[in-house]
């Protein structure tokens, strides 16, 4: 499911990049998304220890 968030922000990202929309709110989302997906994998990792 993370991927799939992840997948849909950089596609919205590029857009707002080419189109000119959507602006800073678009490249907050994108970071929130990918420390989300960073916190994931560490916490991930220490729980299968």
């Amino acid at each position: 499911m993370i991927w799939t968030i992840i997948g849909i922000l950089l596609i919205l990202w590029l857009l707002g990049l080419i189109f000119k929309i959507g602006g800073a709110v678009i490249h907050v989302l994108l970071v929130i998304a990918i420390v989300v997906f960073i916190f994931n994998r560490i916490t991930g990792r220490k729980k299968g220890l």
